[in-house]
């Protein structure tokens, strides 16, 4: 019998020099709901690389990890095409470009968000999860919250 294990996985909490977030949206996560950009960890990647490279593959922007942000334990949810059990290992991250080249297979839209303007009626449940901590962290009063060096 083949022993299955939680898959983990990295998500992005991405802010371009506007302090707009990046929001997608993908054909696995069934509702038509916004998330964020991400994937699987492979052997041998540290959390870092790994979301570098999801980033990159998905979206084509070139990101700087800031730091590890939040941890999800996300078992068989309802809203995902198939039966999985992650982790997620989500990062606040900077984008040091603003050009979107989308993966097609993974993602089939995107839009950058000010974080007043999100409905986090249209998120997944944990992308609405990282929004809300995030929202609840920062202070928006109109100063950058992270700088590009």
């Amino acid at each position: 019998m083949n022993q299955v294990y939680p898959e983990p996985t990295v998500g992005a909490l991405i802010l371009n020099n506007q302090n707009k977030i990046l929001l997608v949206k993908s054909h696995k996560w069934i509702n038509n709901k916004y998330s964020v950009p991400g994937g699987h960890v492979e052997i041998g990647e540290s959390l870092s690389s790994a979301i570098i490279r999801e980033v990159k593959e998905e979206t084509g922007l070139d990101i700087l990890p800031k730091r590890l942000f939040m941890i999800q334990e996300c078992i068989k949810p309802d809203e995902f095409y198939k039966s999985k059990h992650f982790i997620f290992f989500d990062f606040i991250c900077v984008s040091k470009n603003d050009t979107i080249t989308l993966d097609k297979n993974e993602l089939q839209e995107y839009v950058w968000s000010n974080i007043e303007d999100i409905n986090e009626e249209q998120l997944e449940s944990f992308t609405r999860n990282l929004i809300k901590k995030f929202r609840n962290d920062h202070d928006f009063n109109g100063t950058k919250i992270y700088h590009i060096k």
